[in-house]
């Protein structure tokens, strides 16, 4: 028998607030109803919206990222219960195909005012800022951020299964327990339960206020079940195996990507965007216990933007900050100088701080660990692929580059700025954590 057409068992609705579709919520909890049952084996589509809910728009102003609720965030499509998954399963999800809605072509990078939600360099870059992507096929570019193009490592930031009640409460502890022992000046180390504008799906009021209480946010992925890993080549024909805790697994799915730098260092830092995921469900009996998982592993399709060995540029960082403190082998710290030498190096070619910020978010470039061993420097080294620009950003170009610096546009602001602020926070730091996060006297 030849193939029948795939199933959507999720469709979005863009003319109803997300907070108000039931096949939708933005909590980790066991009780939240089920949105749709999927069988064992089956092939499905869900549908997805963007991550905010629908708070940013197409268009040349950084109001909506200056000013957006970051308590109505990270809606996801389920849970969905998958027939014959019980706790100390494992669900293998294969990721077939993942796109955006054919009537919305396009996507947005942000980075949030320092004051509202901030992000990994926000002590340099306080300001709101984006851009906006048009895709056309496999390709993105921007008007904010002319001279580049390249091809999406489309890829869902949040993918898991619902969490035991045993597993939250593991979580809210040692998660309140980090809270407690906070003393970095002005940081919010973790996201506690918070019932405002919490979204339970179809769930009764009864349910909804308990899931509000008790709820996990989904701000960061954890080891028990993966959630917002934000992993970039977990794309097109990857597989991951999930731990199941609870029966049916309540598996969700949401904040989709077309495309993602390793990090995503702005926060807002992938091309978000609405669209379509198309996923294979298998359930592996008892395959927590038979393959000793503690976390989720995954193993990376065969799609990836392919560009040669000698077409990338590495940058390296060490646990040095920009103020010259050295940190103990401090991955954090190296990771941000990295960052940081990667921006110095294209401003030489007429983009802002802000743009490259921006750019280095959502373009495919390669982080890693190079070294952990040698004390006290940390060593982390980030790839630029080359090809992405229509014009020679080579060594022996950026030595003539002030020469005939280009005019490359803006990235959107809020109303009435027309330049980001740079700004040089930690600097007087007694005691710092990740570089210019000083601690509290």
């Amino acid at each position: 028998m030849g193939k029948t057409e795939i199933r959507t068992v999720c469709k979005v609705d863009f003319d109803k607030p997300a907070s108000e579709q039931p096949q939708l919520h933005n909590r980790w909890h066991p009780d939240i109803p089920f949105a749709g049952t999927i069988a064992d084996g089956e092939t499905v589509k869900i549908e997805c919206v963007d991550w905010t809910g629908g708070q940013i728009g197409n268009n040349d102003s950084a109001d909506d990222m200056r000013n957006v609720d970051l308590t109505k965030i990270h809606y996801l499509s389920g849970p969905f219960e998958v027939e014959g998954a019980q706790p100390g399963d494992l669900l293998l999800v294969e990721i077939m195909d993942v796109q955006p809605f054919q009537d919305r072509p396009w996507g947005f990078t942000g980075i949030f005012d320092k004051s509202n939600g901030g992000g990994f360099l926000d002590e340099i870059y306080p300001s709101a800022a984006k851009a906006i992507w048009d895709f056309e096929g496999i390709y993105a570019t921007s008007r904010h951020i002319p001279g580049v193009k390249f091809a999406g490592l489309i890829h869902p930031g949040i993918i898991g299964c619902a969490p035991s009640a045993e597993v939250l409460a593991t979580w809210n502890k040692r998660e309140g327990e980090l809270v407690a022992a906070n003393k970095l000046a002005d940081r919010e180390v973790a996201h506690l339960p918070q019932p405002i504008n919490v979204h339970a799906g179809a769930a009764s009021n009864e349910i909804a206020e308990k899931v509000g209480q008790e709820g996990a946010r989904t701000v960061p992925g954890r080891p028990e079940h993966g959630g917002n890993c934000d992993i970039k080549n977990l794309s097109r024909g990857s597989k991951v195996y999930l731990p199941v805790h609870v029966p049916g697994a309540k598996f969700s799915v949401g904040d989709l990507h077309f495309s993602q730098g390793d990090g995503e260092i702005s926060f807002c830092g992938a091309i978000e965007m609405a669209g379509v995921i198309t996923i294979n469900f298998k359930v592996i009996k008892n395959g927590v216990e038979g393959m000793g998982l503690k976390s989720p592993i995954y193993i990376p399709g065969p799609v990836e933007p392919s560009f040669g060995p000698g077409r990338y540029i590495y940058f390296e960082g060490f646990s040095v900050d920009e103020h010259g403190k050295q940190h103990y082998m401090d991955v954090t710290v190296a990771y941000r100088q990295t960052v940081l030498r990667c921006i110095e190096y294209l401003r030489r070619f007429g983009y802002s701080d802000y743009q490259i910020y921006l750019l280095l978010s959502c373009a495919p470039v390669q982080g890693h660990v190079a070294g952990i061993v040698d004390v006290p420097n940390a060593c982390t080294t980030l790839g630029l692929p080359m090809d992405i620009f229509d014009f020679d950003i080579s060594p022996a170009a950026a030595l003539k580059a002030g020469e005939t610096k280009r005019d490359l546009g803006s990235c959107a602001f809020e109303t009435g700025v027309t330049e980001g602020k740079v700004t040089k926070g930690g600097k007087n730091s007694q005691i710092s954590f990740g570089g210019g996060l000083t601690y509290k006297e």
